[in-house]
């Protein structure tokens, strides 16, 4: 395995359900709702060209991951202050993988992000780097089964959608579950360096769902093989308040070990 691969064994974070860090200077607040996780298992090496620098793919048993996940965020706030109105509120798709930096910090890599909300998008990617699209999300909920779609406004980037049946029946996650979802901070490129920003919420609650349909397409969007089995990982959580903290700038990378 290459070294881009295989560097940064050492000092890595234990995986918590709660924060191993306090957020003392509080940049964003958020709600997460009805969050809907499918992974799946992805070439390693395919990972390792898509992370920002100074960062390694964060293996689970020698395997990759990547997510798609599809939520409701309600009431982003700056700082301490009070929400924003109207544009606070909108629906996210997101495509993410799994990075440790040069510190052991575990974090999770946004290749894309979904958004239904113009202004939020511009904000995100002039200020982060982050690579949030605009685009068509629909969250609709018929009884117990909920249905997220998305699609491209712009560059028309491949859809995707999940159909799932929730119970109220609460799971204890697995092993691998844990690893894919007990992740406290993200890595980016920004306009100078790579960076990692911190984030903390309450420990997860997870509620049994059937998965009834999928579309990964957004994988092969951001240079993924197409997947084409079942999801290796289906999660579905009610929700959780989230703070974010001030993004710190990653050690400049070493000489290869």
């Amino acid at each position: 395995m290459s070294r881009r691969v295989e560097r940064h064994t050492r000092g890595v974070e234990s995986l918590t359900p709660l924060a191993p860090r306090h957020v003392r200077r509080v940049l964003f607040r958020q709600f997460w709702r009805d969050l809907v996780f499918l992974h799946w298992e992805v070439d390693p090496f395919e990972v390792a060209g898509l992370l920002p620098s100074g960062t390694v793919p964060d293996l689970y048993r020698g395997r990759a991951y990547a997510g798609l996940v599809f939520f409701h965020m309600e009431d982003l706030a700056l700082g301490h202050g009070p929400p924003l109105p109207y544009l606070g509120t909108f629906n996210e798709v997101n495509v993410r993988l799994y990075s440790r930096d040069a510190l052991g910090r575990r974090g999770v890599v946004f290749r894309s992000l979904d958004c239904d909300r113009l202004l939020p998008v511009l904000v995100a990617r002039a200020g982060f780097g982050l690579p949030y699209r605009w685009a068509q999300i629909s969250r609709q909920w018929h009884g117990r089964r909920l249905l997220y779609g998305t699609r491209g406004r712009v560059h028309k980037n491949p859809g995707g959608r999940v159909w799932v049946q929730v119970s109220d029946d609460v799971v204890t996650p697995r092993p691998l579950d844990a690893f894919l979802t007990y992740r406290w901070g993200l890595h980016e490129r920004g306009l100078s360096r790579s960076y990692y920003m911190p984030n903390v919420h309450p420990a997860w609650t997870f509620r049994r769902c059937d998965l009834l349909g999928w579309d990964a397409s957004p994988l092969a969007s951001v240079g993924l093989t197409p997947v084409r089995a079942e999801p290796d990982s289906v999660l579905f959580a009610p929700g959780v308040p989230v703070r974010f903290g001030r993004p710190a700038l990653l050690p400049p990378p070493g000489p290869p070990s």
